[in-house]
């Protein structure tokens, strides 16, 4: 049966956070929070389990408070200029069974007031790894193009291509003809999809984001072969 696992009252509490990112407003709203972000989140962690395993086996939905699927909503200021203490989004990341922390493979969805999207891919690998893929591309545009260029992937999906998530040239080692040389400079691999919040609080959302995840399947996948991980 569909079910909605994300309401208003969800967007209403990040929105509400925004403005009050200190800790006496969340320590008097805390419950409120368990209430409408994390329960809902956890559930929504705990059921997707079923999907997700129809895409692949090796990517996990961990419904644990620490430690799990759902990232902490509290913010690591040590090295920020901004102080604020709290996430006002809500993050969610099915990442792979090898991975230990979001610089793996996986898929994610991300909840913010009028900022929703869904994630799949490797975000900011350590450089070793980003040249690994980057020497994939190279040597096999061919699958490249089937994995990031179908229409049936890119009708849904946009590479993160943004200045900051690309080199400044294409490495020496990787020069000469190839039909995506922007891809070449990729230090993120990264696919992207916006969501409304209008979607992501109806009762199919769950549903409809496998379907979302199953189309970024052949990309995940040959991320995943390139850094000799399963998929």
């Amino acid at each position: 049966m569909a079910k909605n696992y994300f309401t208003r009252g969800t967007f209403d509490f990040l929105r509400e956070l925004e403005t009050h990112n200190e800790k006496p407003w969340w320590d008097a709203n805390k419950d409120r929070y368990i209430r409408v972000v994390r329960e809902p989140a956890l559930e929504f962690i705990n059921d997707f389990e079923t999907h997700l395993k129809k895409i692949s086996p090796h990517f996990v939905a961990d419904s644990r408070t620490v430690g799990g699927s759902l990232m902490r909503p509290y913010r690591d200021v040590r090295f920020s200029a901004d102080k604020t203490p709290y996430k006002t989004n809500v993050g969610i990341q099915f990442r792979h069974e090898r991975g230990k922390d979001v610089h793996a493979p996986g898929f994610y969805l991300h909840l913010e007031p009028g900022s929703c999207f869904a994630g799949a891919g490797l975000w900011k690998p350590e450089a070793k790894v980003a040249r690994q893929i980057r020497q994939a591309i190279h040597d096999d545009p061919a699958g490249w193009r089937k994995a990031a260029k179908s229409k049936r992937f890119i009708d849904t999906w946009r590479l993160d291509v943004g200045e900051e998530e690309t080199l400044k040239r294409i490495p020496k080692e990787l020069e000469g003809e190839h039909p995506y040389p922007d891809d070449l400079r990729l230090k993120s691999f990264i696919a992207g999809a916006k969501l409304t919040q209008t979607k992501v609080t109806s009762d199919g959302f769950s549903t409809e984001l496998a379907g979302m995840f199953r189309k970024a399947g052949p990309f995940t996948s040959f991320v995943c072969a390139s850094i000799d991980v399963a998929f």
